[in-house]
């Protein structure tokens, strides 16, 4: 008896034969299933295409003050040596006005000098940037030579690019 199987009632293999895989349920979809959802992916994504946006206007609206800090840097590294100092310090004038033309129209800026100069810087940092020092200094600069700027002590010159590089960070422009 012990190698004979036993015989199969011939109900349960009608029932056996009968039988069909498990069927397994259709894969669930990723695409959203209602408007509500597509509507919040526009929203999403037009949000994000405005900060974009937004993110790159304000880059190039700033182009000019990211060039200029970066002459300013140049200038910042000849004021250490007493023999580029005054060519530095002579660039350090024509560096805001050009600063100052790459924003406001040519003839609000271009005829300016001496207190007017300062006067026109202080009106659009918000208050004022120059001490007296340093007023004094970028009013008579474009003046006087590089020869005649070279003998302004070293303290003095990081002083001036201090307060030039303030004005080109934090000027307001009135739209």
């Amino acid at each position: 008896m012990e190698g004979t199987t036993p015989a199969v009632d011939p109900g349960l293999a009608a029932a056996l034969r009968g039988l069909a895989d498990i069927a397994s349920p259709p894969p669930v979809s990723m695409l959203p299933q209602t408007w509500a959802w597509a509507a919040l992916a526009a929203l999403l994504f037009l949000a994000i295409a405005l900060a974009f946006w937004r993110w790159y206007r304000y880059r190039q609206l700033n182009r000019y003050r990211r060039e200029a800090l970066g002459e300013l840097r140049e200038i910042e590294g000849r004021i250490g040596a007493a023999q580029t100092r005054g060519h530095a310090l002579a660039a350090l004038p024509a560096l805001l006005k050009r600063t100052a033309l790459a924003v406001w129209p040519r003839e609000a800026v271009a005829n300016l000098s001496g207190s007017g100069w300062i006067g026109f810087l202080n009106a659009h940092s918000g208050g004022p940037v120059f001490p007296a020092a340093a007023a004094h200094f970028f009013e008579e600069a474009e003046y006087r030579g590089p020869a005649a700027l070279a003998s302004v002590p070293e303290a003095e010159a990081k002083a001036h690019l201090a307060a030039a590089r303030h004005w080109i960070e934090a000027h307001h422009v009135r739209s």
